[in-house]
C-alpha cells in the first residue's frame, strides 16, 4: 500500500470522517464503520483533502482527462481542492465544473457552472462515497445532454466494497454500465489492513471484536 493511503486513512481518523461503533446507512443496512465526508470542515483539511485526491487520480489516469466534474453539493469542493492540487503539486491546469441542483432561468441560465463543456472532453466525476451509484447515475445524462463529453474516470475517497444494485460492487457495476475506470484512494480491506491493532490518537480503532463484525457485515453485504 502506498504511503499516501496510510496517511489518507489517518487523516480520516483524525477529521473523524471514519468512524466505527453502529450505524444505518442511507439504504437501511446496519453497518460497524461509517464514513461521513460531511466532518471535512475547514480550510487546512479540504487543502489536504485536494492533495490526496490528486495522488490518487494521477496514479490512476496518468493525467489522461481534461475536467473535473463535481455533483451537487459534496463533490462542489471535491472539484475544487482536487483542482488546485493537481495543479500545485503535478503542474496540471486541469478545468472545473459543477452543478446547480434547480436550472437558472436567469443571467447565464443554465444549471452548469465553470468550464463549459465541449464535444471531446474527457471528464472525470469526482465523489465522496460511492454505495449504490444513484449520484452517477443522475450525473451521466446531465454530463451527456451537455455536450458529446467521453467519461474518463469515477474517483472517490473510499470504495466501501459492498453490493451495489446487485451481486457487484457499486464501481464496479458503473465501470461496467458506463464503460468508464473506477478507482478509490482506498478501499475497506486496505482500511482494515491498517488499522487492525494499531493505535491512532491512543486508541486501538479495530480490535478483534471490531474486525469480526466487519467481516461479519461483508459475509452479508459484501461485494463478489
Amino acid at each position: 500500500m502506498n504511503n499516501y493511503k496510510h496517511d489518507f486513512i489517518d487523516f480520516m481518523v483524525e477529521c473523524e470522517v471514519l468512524t466505527f461503533g453502529d450505524f444505518v446507512t442511507k439504504s437501511g443496512r446496519k453497518t460497524p464503520f461509517f464514513v461521513n465526508t460531511g466532518k471535512y470542515r475547514t480550510g487546512e483539511q479540504i487543502a489536504k483533502l485536494g492533495e490526496f485526491y490528486a495522488e490518487s487520480i494521477m496514479e490512476n489516469t496518468k493525467g489522461e482527462f481534461d475536467v473535473l466534474f463535481g455533483p451537487a453539493y459534496k463533490g462542489i469542493p471535491l472539484a475544487v481542492s482536487a483542482s488546485i492540487a493537481l495543479s500545485s503539486k503535478f503542474g496540471k491546469n486541469v478545468s472545473f465544473c459543477f452543478n446547480r441542483k434547480e436550472v437558472k432561468d436567469h443571467g447565464e441560465g443554465g444549471n452548469l457552472i465553470g468550464h463549459k463543456l465541449q464535444k471531446g472532453d474527457r471528464v472525470l466525476i469526482i465523489e465522496d462515497v460511492t454505495t449504490a451509484g444513484t449520484s452517477i447515475r443522475e450525473t451521466v445524462p446531465l454530463l451527456k445532454a451537455a455536450a458529446d463529453i467521453e467519461l474518463a474516470a469515477l474517483s472517490v475517497s473510499v470504495n466501501r466494497m459492498e453490493r451495489g444494485t446487485g451481486e457487484k460492487s457499486a464501481l464496479d457495476e458503473i465501470h461496467d454500465d458506463f464503460g468508464m475506470k473506477t478507482f478509490s484512494i482506498v478501499n475497506m480491506a486496505e482500511v482494515v489492513e491498517y488499522l487492525y491493532g494499531r493505535k491512532v490518537g491512543g486508541k486501538v480503532l479495530i480490535d478483534d471484536e471490531m474486525k469480526s463484525r466487519i467481516e461479519d457485515y461483508y459475509k452479508i453485504y459484501g461485494a463478489k
